[in-house]
């Protein structure tokens, strides 16, 4: 299902965060930058989350055939 590879995408891009956030902790003198781009990161992986649910799964309880 292509949600799941879109999925994928999406846990790999929170490592991604997670690993920016970790680099900032090391890094202060650019810290703040990291900081950002790391939630920017953060809140792709989220939309692209939405994304799936909203249009690429069907609606749960709803019968296909009506």
């Amino acid at each position: 299902m292509p949600s799941n590879a879109i999925l994928q995408e999406v846990q790999r891009l929170h490592g991604v965060s997670d690993r920016l956030s970790s680099l900032a902790e090391q890094h202060p003198r650019v810290s703040e930058a990291l900081l950002v781009i790391s939630e920017s990161v953060r809140n792709t992986a989220t939309l692209l989350e939405v994304l799936v649910a909203t249009k690429m799964s069907p609606p749960s309880g709803l019968d296909a055939a009506n």
